[in-house]
């Protein structure tokens, strides 16, 4: 039998979140039933919610940033146990047979993975979220999360973490490498983090100094302003560019800011086109990319360098109450760093 579970749920673009349940499938043998405990608010469930990026499935549960407690297990499942702390990220399956999906890189699937919300399942049945209170997920799809690591501050790696883990170790930062880090929000604030575990020189380009401070707590050791001179000064400084932001850019100017054989890679998903002149490749060998978030082995061994380094989101809890109010102050940058709903909240009192 399927469970009926408490969920936020939005009925259409736009719409408040309301309290409701939804059913998740029953358990299969592979499957495991987690309790959620956290699930972090990420932009894109703004953007799916509200109808930005073409048209979604209503009604819709977001949360691809889960975080709980394993509650039972199917009878094939032999990776977790009743108990275990364990994750979900952007997606819950994928074909399993294509060249990229063998090589550990679902995200890529080449059949397309199935979204942990905002999505279809095989048989066609819609994918909810983590704005709930339980979830049933197959047990290859779910990450475990180390005791080094706290439920509410892990909860947004599943996301913002392998968004920016997956490029840093891509292209190799560490030692020896300067990565310049544009934007100090929910993903740059990690990318500095990680940039610096992994031993880079780390910079952030950010359009004020406002979040100096923190940069330089969270690793950074330098913070620069993305205006036109500041640009033209770094011009040949990085070996590496995670751009974290949404919002437009003078894409020639930071390829400038590349050194010889760098490369610029977008994380974050500018809704308008970007354009640059190819002379900014040209010139210095430069390579302009994009990545996005990471395989189920890249996710584990990020969340496993984040425990060994103490890594951990810098967290605002709220309530289910407050999911609208933090929808608006996100897209206003008034967070720092992520939303982190408690899901307990979410059931009628």
């Amino acid at each position: 039998m399927s469970l009926t579970v408490p969920a936020l749920v939005t009925a259409s673009a736009g719409a408040p979140f309301e309290r409701a349940t939804i059913d998740r499938r029953a358990l299969g043998p592979g499957d495991v039933l987690i309790d959620i405990a956290y699930a972090g608010i990420c932009h894109s469930d703004i953007h799916q919610a509200r109808e930005e990026w073409g048209t979604a499935i209503f009604p819709m549960v977001p949360g691809h940033e889960i975080a709980g407690v394993v509650a039972e297990v199917g009878d094939a499942v032999t990776r977790y146990a009743v108990g275990d702390r364990v994750g979900v990220g952007c997606f819950v399956d994928s074909c399993r047979e294509c060249e990229t999906c063998r090589a550990g890189e679902e995200q890529y699937c080449l059949s397309g993975n199935v979204p942990t919300y905002n999505g279809r399942d095989a048989d066609g049945t819609p994918t909810y979220g983590g704005y709930s209170t339980q979830i049933v997920v197959d047990e290859a799809y779910v990450l475990g999360i180390p005791e080094g690591i706290s439920l509410d501050v892990a909860a947004p790696l599943l996301c913002a973490g392998i968004t920016t883990y997956s490029p840093l170790k891509h292209w190799k930062a560490g030692p020896g490498t300067k990565v310049a880090v544009v934007g100090m929000g929910g993903l740059g604030h990690l990318a500095v983090k990680i940039a610096h575990a992994l031993g880079a020189e780390v910079t952030v380009i950010s359009h004020t100094l406002s979040k100096k401070d923190d940069g330089i707590r969270f690793g950074a050791d330098h913070y620069e302003t993305g205006d036109r001179e500041t640009l033209k000064r770094l011009r040949g400084s990085f070996d590496l560019i995670i751009n974290t932001v949404s919002a437009d850019l003078p894409v020639d100017a930071y390829l400038r800011a590349l050194r010889l054989d760098g490369t610029m890679v977008f994380v974050g998903a500018p809704e308008n086109k970007q354009s640059f002149r190819a002379f900014s490749l040209i010139g210095g060998r430069r390579s302009l990319a994009g990545s996005n978030i990471g395989g189920i082995r890249e996710t584990q061994e990020m969340l496993d360098f984040c425990a060994q380094h103490g890594i951990g989101a810098e967290i605002e809890t709220i309530g289910a109450d407050d999911v609208d109010k933090a929808y608006d102050r996100v897209v206003a940058s008034d967070v720092r760093y992520r939303f982190v709903i408690d899901t307990s909240t979410i059931p009628a009192r």
